[in-house]
């Protein structure tokens, strides 16, 4: 992580190079235009994001228990875990999940999960098909690091993995994460990086409120389904 926070990108214009810091992304003025283009969107989005997040921390809390003790039954652990992903603009936020794999899942290091990953408990199967495994977020949410709907953060190790292997991946962070997106609802496990980049960015760059109600609504279907679940 200390790598990747000393990082540097390099953007040019009017043929000066200039190199920022990763504090930033060295994405600062294309998150400006983003926001001048979006003026009243972002507000909107937040003050919608923070109304339901409270709302739903509550009405879903038992649902939360429930799982949380089924995970300890069928896997003894710590229900729930945290882990540390990039969020907007570079910055390292610590995200919190329903455990879905055994405990000591990740001995060997981040290893990135597929659909039929044989470190996901029985409980897990269900919970990540349902989505109900990202419920805890709902604190990310309340506390503005992540929103409901967005590109999904990732560990800063794939991060740094991606982006130097697919170009614009980091362009990922010049929005605030989600819970769900574009690319979730798309194809789920089954996409590449480079197919996940693209949905993201079309999010990032036509995204209304019209799209985040189409996404919400074809997140409910997923959830309802279990298809394309991530």
């Amino acid at each position: 992580m200390k790598k990747l926070q000393r990082k540097k990108w390099k953007c040019r214009e009017n043929d000066i190079e200039a190199v920022h810091n990763n504090k930033d992304y060295a994405y600062q003025r294309k998150l400006d235009a983003l926001e001048e283009v979006k003026k009243g969107y972002f507000p909107i989005k937040r003050a919608i994001d923070l109304i339901l997040s409270i709302v739903l921390l509550f009405l879903t809390l038992p649902i939360m228990v429930i799982f949380a003790i089924a995970i300890v039954i069928d896997s003894p652990g710590n229900p729930i875990y945290s882990q540390v992903r990039v969020g907007k603009m570079g910055k390292l936020i610590k995200i919190y999940k329903l455990r879905s794999m055994c405990k000591n899942a990740e001995k060997n290091g981040a290893q990135w999960a597929d659909k039929d990953d044989d470190r996901i408990t029985n409980v897990g199967k269900f919970i990540r098909k349902t989505r109900i495994d990202e419920l805890p977020q709902l604190i990310n949410v309340v506390k503005g690091e992540m929103s409901f709907i967005g590109p999904r953060p990732e560990r800063p190790e794939f991060v740094e993995l991606f982006s130097s292997e697919v170009i614009g991946f980091e362009q990922r962070c010049l929005v605030t994460p989600g819970l769900t997106g574009l690319a979730q609802i798309q194809g789920g496990y089954d996409l590449t990086p480079q197919q996940k980049l693209k949905y993201d960015m079309k999010y990032i760059h036509k995204g209304s409120l019209m799209m985040e109600l189409y996404i919400s609504i074809r997140t409910l279907m997923v959830v309802i389904t279990g298809e394309g679940s991530r």
